[in-house]
């Protein structure tokens, strides 16, 4: 492997690790703060144990999001340094709001982990509801950032330099919006299932324990709710992506004639030379009709731009598929879920949907992990769009295969050690049940 292709695949690597934790980030504290609600309004200690423990996890989590995501900034100016001379004027607004929410979520999880005791529970609550607001903000001015590299704006570019920069509409770029909605919701929607994936899996062996009927009620509404809404969200997202980066488009539908009346190619392994897609169902009309709405509208393909310029057909097609399919066996689950509670009226316990949704626990993480390589691979070979490419950013330094190899450990080593710290917050019971520590409230603590 070259020094570029290490580079390439250090950052890959570090992003894959960061993003799950930058998602539980959002997603936890949610969980968190409507358990807190659920026990300040029932008085059910069975909630008030469910906040604790969730919020030691959050706290765990953090800690190692912290870590990795300080790596990633290193590494943007280490290896990406042409990158960062251009690009950081424009976008070190987003990174520096940022930096500030981040801040604010530490400040407040630490109030909310150590004031059970010393503030009045609404305002302790309260806490808990900013540390979710401000991990929600934190993950929104990043992607703004990436949503920039897909869609620069905010700037003129004379003799190859950026000049007469305007950091705002740089933050309000065209791809802001639906990058933000999409992965916001992606966030909601991998905590929600894997946390219900964990309970789903105690409540197997013992469908009375309170602790799990609990959790699993919350955070199964969190999936139920969040699953359908990134549905049209991609959707959206999609016909965005087919109006804003055709050639992205185009790859992740493995698209390579421009035509009208075009087919959904689902699966399949796509052949740049031969330009056809082998072993592909295809939809009539169907991308015509998803792009813009018309089973007669023209859909660029491949050919309608230089060689030169394709991203990697086949992982982005393959990839954008697993996003896809991952997605809609969620939805599955969720409406069948929903389609239990409305008929009980309680929580929905059916063996069969406890298993499923344990199947369903990794869905969300691989369609963020799957959502992010389209985004990152489909805008290759340029890393701001139209007008640099990743080969012109990277570091002339040699040698770097020592970082990736380094990184790649601590990885692994923190892997390690975050599943050592959650197994007892998450994998084990209350010892005693909830109903025998309904007086201990925040003393207990």
């Amino acid at each position: 492997m070259s020094d570029f292709l290490f580079a390439r695949s250090q950052m890959a690597m570090s992003l894959a690790f960061h993003i799950i934790f930058a998602a539980v980030g959002i997603g936890m504290p949610l969980l968190m703060a409507v358990a807190e609600a659920l026990y300040l309004r029932t008085g059910d200690a069975g909630y008030l144990d469910l906040a604790k423990r969730w919020a030691k996890g959050t706290a765990i989590l953090f800690a190692v999001g912290a870590v990795s995501g300080t790596v990633l900034s290193f590494e943007l100016g280490l290896l990406w340094p042409t990158f960062m001379a251009h690009a950081g004027p424009i976008i070190g607004m987003p990174f520096s709001l940022e930096g500030f929410a981040f801040f604010t979520e530490a400040i407040f999880l630490g109030i909310y982990l150590y004031g059970w005791k010393r503030i009045p529970p609404f305002i302790h609550w309260l806490s808990g509801v900013l540390v979710a607001i401000s991990g929600a903000v934190s993950g929104i001015f990043v992607v703004t950032a990436n949503a920039w590299m897909n869609t620069p704006t905010g700037f003129d570019f004379v003799d190859g330099q950026f000049v007469n920069i305007d950091p705002i509409a740089a933050m309000f770029n065209p791809a802001a919006f639906h990058q933000v909605l999409h992965m916001t919701l992606a966030a909601y929607v991998a905590t929600g299932f894997a946390v219900s994936a964990v309970h789903a899996y105690f409540l197997r062996k013992d469908l009375r324990n309170i602790f799990h009927r609990r959790a699993l009620g919350i955070a199964l509404a969190v999936a139920c709710i969040s699953i359908p809404l990134q549905i049209l969200s991609g959707d959206f997202s999609a016909k965005q992506v087919a109006r804003l980066q055709p050639i992205k488009f185009a790859a992740m539908e493995a698209h390579y004639r421009t035509e009208a009346g075009a087919p959904l190619i689902v699966g399949g392994i796509p052949d740049d030379q031969a330009m056809v897609t082998r072993y592909a169902l295809e939809i009539p009309y169907g991308l015509s009709i998803l792009a813009y709405g018309d089973s007669q509208a023209e859909v660029t393909g491949l050919e309608a731009f230089p060689r030169s310029d394709w991203p990697n057909t086949l992982l982005v097609h393959l990839s954008f598929d697993i996003m896809v399919a991952s997605g809609m066996a969620m939805l599955a689950v969720a409406l069948w879920a929903g389609w239990l509670w409305w008929r009980r009226r309680r929580l929905p316990d059916h063996p069969l949907l406890l298993r499923a949704l344990v199947a369903a626990g990794p869905l969300g993480f691989v369609a963020i992990e799957t959502g992010w390589m389209v985004t990152e691979l489909g805008r290759q070979p340029w890393v701001i769009y139209g007008y640099m490419r990743t080969a012109e950013a990277v570091t002339p330094m040699t040698g770097l295969v020592v970082p990736f190899v380094t990184f790649t450990g601590l990885y692994l080593a923190l892997s390690v050690i975050l599943v050592f710290l959650l197994r007892r917050q998450f994998l084990e019971s209350p010892e005693s049940p909830a109903e025998e520590r309904q007086e201990e409230g925040y003393a207990g603590a």
